[in-house]
């Protein structure tokens, strides 16, 4: 098992990395687990990131990881199969059998976007499938876009991605509308198209249309889905993290600084907030970092005072 480190961060993403900066900088012993699937990788580049607008997620990541080492901290990659408490802290189960031990632990693992099963959509994902208008919408602007109803947010996605561009239709897939959402659609010029989808059309690899069921194609240039956004969250079953549904997805609920309800573990980036960018990821990530270290320096001042109690009472006791 070895070292008991200060910190054990499960999930390798921006989050993650930019937590374990944030605590090596402090001069915290970090192990960051890297499972090396993030959420992003499928994306062209990062987008609305200040300063590295476009940079392609695996570069992203490869900084981060370079800057962690570069300060000390130690990637291990592995997946996380189970997490349990002891009294110091946590023991940290990787699928290949070695543990890790951490006084703190955060959980950076992000979600998993569970996508419509409609053929073309998991091929095209992070290309001509998209989901977030502030990810992708400067891309597709003034575009074909064409919006399918797989999920009650879908309709807002329309709405939002008419922002963008001009020519946004609304495939309702079978899916009875309310009144008011047509009316919303119809305010914005966004067409509806009723009847059940079958498949996209790819030319070039590039999505070029999508197919109904009744054989008509309508020409798109980009599709938008609203996936279910579901936080990671079985390997910490264990000590009482559950997931909290949201009509979205699941996520780990916390406070506002990445704290639980279990104590000494924090949780930052998608697997708390859904919605998160790769900026606010970043962000909440550091945040949690500072958050864990003033942490941890309050239990070192506690186990000082109490020590150096114990000393004085012992020269007491000789004297």
């Amino acid at each position: 098992m070895g070292e008991i480190r200060d910190v054990v961060i499960v999930g390798g993403g921006a989050a993650g990395l930019s937590a374990a900066v944030t605590l090596t900088r402090a001069r915290r012993a970090v192990t960051v687990v890297d499972a090396g699937e993030p959420r992003n990788a499928p994306a062209d580049g990062v987008h609305g990131l200040l300063a590295l607008d476009g940079v392609k997620p695996s570069e992203l990541l490869a900084r981060g990881r370079e800057e962690v080492l570069g300060y000390g901290g130690e990637i291990v990659a592995g997946e996380v199969v189970d997490v349990s408490c002891t009294s110091s802290g946590f023991l940290v189960v990787l699928r290949d059998g070695a543990v890790l031990q951490g006084r703190r632990l955060l959980i950076a693992t992000g979600l998993v976007d569970e996508l419509p099963d409609i053929p073309g959509v998991r091929e095209q994902w992070g290309h001509g499938v998209l989901h977030c208008p502030y990810c992708h919408g400067w891309e597709v602007r003034d575009r074909r876009i064409g919006v399918l109803v797989t999920e009650p947010m879908a309709v807002h996605k329309a709405l939002m991605f008419r922002q963008w561009s001009a020519d946004v239709v609304l495939f309702a897939g079978g899916h009875q509308l309310e009144p008011q959402q047509r009316d919303e659609l119809e305010a914005l010029d966004v067409a509806v198209v009723d009847g059940g989808i079958s498949r996209l059309e790819i030319a070039d690899d590039r999505v070029s249309g999508v197919r109904l069921d009744d054989g008509q194609v309508v020409a798109v240039d980009a599709v938008v889905v609203a996936t279910r956004m579901v936080a990671r969250t079985a390997p910490f079953a264990g000590i009482g993290i559950e997931p909290v549904l949201h009509p979205a997805g699941a996520f780990i609920e916390s406070d506002a600084f990445g704290k639980t309800a279990i104590p000494g573990v924090w949780v930052a980036g998608n697997a708390s907030d859904i919605s998160a960018q790769v900026s606010g990821a970043i962000a909440e990530g550091a945040r949690a970092g500072q958050h864990i270290n003033a942490d941890l320096s309050r239990e070192d001042l506690d186990r000082a005072v109490a020590a150096r109690a114990t000393t004085a009472g012992n020269e007491g006791d000789v004297r």
